[in-house]
């Protein structure tokens, strides 16, 4: 298994492996969730007001309790990747995935939904005029200066990772896909989670949430950010992700010493290796 990780500490010492942009697959979640804040607290969007003929709202989608369902076991989509197929658009999984069918009441339990977060960048994107791969370098990268990450838009941009893609289109995960190096990633978590105006994106509400394979002890969801414990290694905020032929953990680890962010990359698309590394990284001293 090919591994590539990198651990930022309080204090601002990094220690990280040489990698170019990965993909972040779920962390995408936390960005676009970021950038759904930002432009709140701009005023160019409200987080709770219902969206247009719309029972949810914003926070519902970016809390996955709009009661919206998911396409990742659709045998369509599922065949539709395998074959290579033109990527499908927006409209595309809207169709798959009607979110006028009937289903959860929101609010009213938590449901996972790439979905959700389809919908939750439509409205960004709507409210601020800009596409998202436009905000995410005006509002994020430069001002960060993070100059590996953007948005993947073509199979081009997964042609030289260190992973097999297999001309894997990032136009398959419906909200969009964030790429960047292990380093940014542990470097845009650490602003995300230290800017006071992003504070509410670590509201959580606690889940019931068993799984013997993966770290975590106790688990939570915010506005994009899994929030709860992972062991001995105590609380972790961040994201997981995982692709066909990838996956990560970005998490910081503030009861560890140095109060680390780490991020861990691993080949396969299984996250839960890349989240038992990223723990092991977090509580070396």
């Amino acid at each position: 298994m090919t591994t590539m990780t990198a651990r930022l500490d309080a204090d601002g010492t990094l220690v990280a492996d040489p990698a170019p942009a990965l993909p972040w697959w779920s962390f995408s979640k936390t960005i676009i969730a970021a950038l759904c804040v930002d432009a709140a607290a701009r005023g160019e969007l409200s987080l709770d007001a219902p969206c247009p003929g719309r029972a949810w709202t914003i926070r519902d989608l970016l809390r996955h309790r709009a009661g919206l369902g998911d396409y990742g076991r659709l045998r369509a989509y599922q065949a539709a990747v395998m074959a290579a197929d033109p990527v499908w658009s927006p409209d595309d999984f809207l169709r798959a995935v009607p979110p006028d069918r009937p289903g959860t009441p929101p609010r009213t339990r938590f449901a996972y939904s790439n979905i959700g977060y389809l919908l939750a960048r439509q409205a960004l994107e709507d409210a601020t005029a800009t596409p998202l791969a436009t905000l995410l370098r005006d509002r994020l990268a430069i001002p960060l200066g993070l100059s590996s990450v953007r948005l993947a838009q073509s199979v081009e941009d997964f042609a030289d990772l260190p992973f097999a893609a297999n001309g894997y289109h990032p136009g398959w995960v419906a909200h969009g896909c964030v790429m960047g190096t292990p380093t940014d990633a542990v470097r845009m978590l650490r602003a995300i989670l230290s800017d006071p105006s992003l504070a509410q994106m670590q509201d959580a509400l606690q889940l019931s949430f068993s799984d013997p394979g993966r770290p975590w002890t106790r688990a939570g969801y915010g506005l994009g950010l899994m929030i709860g414990d992972v062991g001995s290694a105590g609380r972790a905020i961040g994201h997981s992700g995982g692709g066909p032929f990838s996956a990560n953990a970005v998490y910081a680890v503030p009861d560890c010493p140095g109060s680390p962010v780490v991020a861990c990359f691993t080949s396969g698309g299984n996250e839960a290796p890349a989240e038992h590394a990223a723990v092991a990284l977090a509580l070396r001293p």
